[in-house]
């Protein structure tokens, strides 16, 4: 059986905000409202979300839609990048490449991606250990730690190159395809528009 790891699609920026707090904008909202008429979503039977509002709105458009019950765990958050706070699209961008390029070293206070992997990894199995892999399972959280999660089950070393918005849509809005019974990657990062109605593997 499958697990979907979704990551929230675009949120409304606001630099006043603290970034776990920042909401769904109209069009993050209205790919999620079109996300959840999917029929790999409509056969999931537990969501399992990121506590940061953007993951649990995300979690709450999918879960109702479907009568889908759904959990928030601390673990799940995005890399804490509460050091730097809000910072400008260019600057952001120069530190998640240096995030993802240097994987044991903090960037201006940031979580280490070798940190946040080994926390997502443990919070992912930590929830499949106690979870029936017969029944499909949805994970509503974030692009960073998606990626992490992404390359430890893969085998892959942490690379931006590996990002969602390497790979698929750039405003977020992407799912990885995990096989639960073995822990496989059956897709890459695919836009939720893009995502096949029927598995393959």
């Amino acid at each position: 059986m499958y697990a979907l790891y979704v990551t929230h699609p675009e949120v409304a920026i606001d630099p006043a905000v603290p970034v776990p707090r920042w909401s769904l904008s109209e069009t993050g909202r209205k790919r999620a409202e079109a996300f959840a008429h999917h029929p790999l979503v409509r056969g999931v039977r537990q969501i399992v979300s990121s506590t940061e509002t953007k993951a649990v709105q995300l979690a709450q458009i999918l879960g109702v839609a479907n009568r889908i019950p759904f959990i928030a765990e601390p673990a799940f958050g995005e890399n804490d990048r509460s050091a730097t706070g809000y910072v400008p699209s260019e600057r952001f961008e120069q530190l998640a490449d240096a995030f993802f390029a240097h994987p044991t070293e903090s960037v201006e206070g940031w979580e280490p991606a070798a940190t946040a992997q080994a926390r997502i990894v443990g919070a992912f199995e930590a929830t499949l250990a106690e979870y029936d892999p017969a029944r499909p399972l949805l994970f509503a959280g974030h692009g960073a730690v998606g990626t992490l999660l992404k390359c430890a089950l893969d085998g892959r070393v942490i690379s931006r190159s590996e990002d969602q918005s390497r790979i698929g849509h750039k405003g977020g809005g992407n799912v990885l395809v995990i096989g639960l019974a073995n822990r496989t990657l059956l897709s890459d990062w695919v836009p939720m528009e893009a995502l096949p109605e029927t598995l393959t593997a």
